[in-house]
């Protein structure tokens, strides 16, 4: 199910170096030695994990069927305007995060408030494009990222 996960993600034009270096600059400061290429196989590990896949895909199809307006309403109004009180996004994104605790989950809250580079780009509302999912489990997949990086620290 990875090529999938990567299919979907790759068909909604989400570029995994973009997802490493939010992670390189948010871990930067507590590993000495990291890198990019550190950071993209960090990324590549979180969307190995089966339950990250099913988050992500789910996710995605939610999107894709808000944009071709094939919810039931009210939940596609709500959906398609991303609504501020609507919070199954973030739940979603939040079982990403469980995998790789605490740490995880501070993070997520941290780059779902700051929105940093690809995020912000997914956050943003467009005519005809719904992104009400996706930009949240971004920001999760990244978390996820500082988790597996914090738990693999040897110090």
């Amino acid at each position: 199910m990875l090529k999938e996960t990567l299919q979907m993600l790759e068909n909604r034009q989400v570029n995994l170096h973009e997802l490493a270096e939010i992670l390189y600059d948010i871990q930067l400061k507590y590993h000495e030695h990291l890198t990019r290429d550190i950071c993209e196989k960090q990324i590549l590990k979180v969307l190995e994990k089966r339950e990250v896949q099913h988050a992500v895909m789910t996710g995605i199809a939610l999107d894709e069927l808000a944009e071709k307006k094939l919810l039931p309403e009210p939940l596609q109004s709500i959906v398609e305007r991303d609504e501020p009180l609507y919070g199954i996004d973030e739940i979603l994104a939040l079982s990403i995060t469980n995998v790789y605790g605490s740490i995880s989950l501070t993070n997520f809250g941290w780059l779902d408030k700051e929105k940093p580079g690809i995020i912000a780009r997914y956050n943003e509302k467009k005519e005809g494009v719904v992104h009400t999912f996706l930009d949240d489990i971004l920001c999760a997949i990244i978390a996820a990222g500082a988790g597996r990086l914090a738990h693999s620290n040897k110090k």
